[in-house]
């Protein structure tokens, strides 16, 4: 049997690790950051303060959460099969990336939208400005710079999840890992898969630290 990769695999993993973190951190961020803002918004003292849809949104984003990317990743196969046709290969990892994923955005969100002074909010109610003209010229600018910081988070546990997701074949550095290192026993593999997540991690977070260092000057 032949253990050794070539650079092409290296690079076809590569490109849909990045394919997977890309597309579901997206969709994510559309599910996510409006959750997270509904919990701020709804919750005792929030502007739209509404208990039920406080409630239903917390626990429902609890329940998810709760749940180890690897059990959720089996638990929703019937679902991923019904949305993409096949629980197998890059396509349908990114179905429960994408579940994982978004609940995490919203707390992430959640945390950075409640550092908000709320001594602006007040002074833009005071204004006579609309919910909608609060969350958007004042909130979401005066979190901005931890807002990056928390996708850029997300963006990092997203990597770990698509390592993970390469366990059932779902693509990526984890399957090249998983397939050519593991289950092969060849630890050079292993070892170059490793290098490869830590250059994707450093890199994230760097542009992450970078944006939003800036983002806090201005």
């Amino acid at each position: 049997m032949n253990n050794a990769i070539t650079s092409d695999q290296v690079i076809q993993a590569i490109q849909e690790t990045l394919q997977m973190v890309s597309i579901s951190l997206l969709v994510g961020a559309l599910i996510g950051i409006p959750l997270g803002l509904l919990l701020v918004l709804t919750r005792k003292g929030g502007i739209l303060k509404n208990s039920a849809i406080f409630s239903v949104l917390n626990n429902v984003i609890n329940i998810v959460r709760s749940l180890p990317f690897i059990i959720l990743l089996v638990a929703i196969v019937p679902f991923t099969k019904f949305i993409v046709g096949t629980s197998i290969g890059t396509s349908a990892a990114i179905v429960p990336l994408i579940v994982y994923i978004a609940p995490y955005i919203a707390r992430l969100v959640e945390n950075s939208v409640l550092e908000v002074d709320q001594g602006i909010i007040e002074a833009a109610e005071a204004m006579g400005a609309t919910p909608l003209q609060i969350i958007w010229h004042f909130i979401l600018p005066e979190a901005l710079s931890s807002l990056i910081l928390s996708l850029t988070t997300a963006t990092i546990g997203l990597i770990g999840a698509t390592a993970m997701a390469g366990t059932v074949g779902g693509g990526g550095i984890g399957d090249l890992a998983i397939s050519y290192g593991y289950e092969r026993f060849n630890t050079a593999v292993i070892v170059i898969t490793v290098i490869i997540l830590i250059i994707l991690v450093q890199g994230i977070q760097t542009l992450g630290n970078v944006l939003a260092r800036k983002i806090r000057r201005q």
